[in-house]
């Protein structure tokens, strides 16, 4: 009679976890997602190399063209690593150059 009862205790208990742990998961789901959980679409890569003024080392160019942007890193042998030289926005380019460049 008294494993009855610690038996239904049990199986109460796991029944209360479970029922918490469904609205635990319910409130985590609907929840709106944060602005930099945004989705971004998968970008089409390509890679170039070129020489660059007031650098001995080529840079390396990597073009998004689904996201429209440029990216430019350049090789530092002394720290033996890529180095950031600059970033452009090519959907901004291209809304200044066909504004006239206002």
């Amino acid at each position: 009679m008294e494993t009855d009862r610690a038996d239904r205790r049990r199986i109460a208990g796991l029944l209360a976890l479970n029922g918490l742990l469904l609205v635990a998961l319910g409130v985590v789901s609907f929840a709106p997602a944060a602005d930099a959980q945004q989705r971004r679409p998968r970008g089409a890569y390509t890679m170039v190399s070129a020489q660059t003024q007031g650098f001995t080392e080529d840079a390396i160019y990597v073009i998004d063209a689904t996201n429209q942007e440029l990216l430019a890193v350049r090789y530092d042998r002394s720290a033996r690593g890529l180095r950031f030289v600059g970033f452009r926005d090519l959907r901004f380019d291209v809304r200044q150059a066909t504004q006239g460049g206002r």
